[in-house]
């Protein structure tokens, strides 16, 4: 009975120590994701709209473009999602990226941590869509003529076709998936909804006041992120006042 209790222990203890010697302990964790990935900042190039990161990442290097925020060299970051681009020439910095991934959410802590601490339903603290802020746009409009406002309180009766919008530019993101990428206030509102987003291969800049015509789409899904409920796309510059 002795020999085969001390047989037992014996047993019991390399399953245990075998247990102990392979666990992992960011698997013991439980946060992170298969599909998440991982580099270190090793240069940073601050442009205007977006700040451009040379990373390491499995000990390969590559160029990383996110949305204007402070980042340090050394700093890691944790990203789930990103769009690759190919002769890539960005002109707030002047330079063309042989291939350069535009990815839609850092984090210094894993992805999932990070969304659970915000808590259900929230949004991360970067979506991926090329955003504007809050601005205060005064403009007189004539009675008749379309307002931001109009166009998403009756975005359903816009939809597909082509009209024209004017308002004051309050964003621009230049040359993103080869358009640049426009937003107008006019200092209207619906539910809301005050900012119209505009893609265009037309050249403007913040606080000109401009008139586009384009078609109007709904529910518009570019891929990494870019999801737009209302975008008016290929837009034509009609006028331009410059600021």
């Amino acid at each position: 009975m002795y020999k085969m209790r001390a047989l037992l222990f014996a047993i019991l203890l390399t399953v245990f120590s075998s247990c102990v010697q392979n666990k992992n302990p960011k698997q013991a964790q439980g946060v992170v994701q298969t599909n998440q990935k991982v580099f270190e900042v090793t240069d940073v190039i601050q442009g205007s709209n977006y700040t451009y990161l040379q990373v390491k990442e499995n000990m390969m290097d590559r160029w990383v473009a996110v949305s204007r925020q402070e980042v340090n060299k050394g700093d890691v970051y944790y990203y789930d999602s990103a769009l690759q681009m190919t002769d890539f020439h960005s002109k707030e910095v002047d330079r063309t990226f042989d291939v350069i991934y535009f990815v839609n959410q850092i984090s210094k802590t894993p992805i999932a941590a990070a969304a659970s601490a915000m808590g259900a339903g929230a949004m991360p603290a970067h979506s991926g869509k090329v955003a504007a802020a809050d601005q205060e746009v005064e403009m007189t409009k004539p009675e008749g003529e379309l307002s931001i406002a109009d166009v998403y309180a009756n975005k359903t009766e816009y939809a597909g076709k082509e009209f024209e919008i004017r308002g004051v530019v309050v964003k621009v993101n230049d040359q993103v998936m080869g358009k640049n990428w426009v937003h107008i206030q006019d200092g209207s509102a619906a539910g809301g909804n005050f900012d119209l987003t505009l893609t265009t291969q037309a050249e403007v800049k913040v606080g000109d006041e401009v008139t586009f015509k384009g078609k109007l789409t709904l529910n518009k899904d570019f891929g990494a992120g870019y999801y737009y409920d209302v975008i008016v796309e290929d837009a034509e510059l009609v006028t331009k006042k410059v600021s």
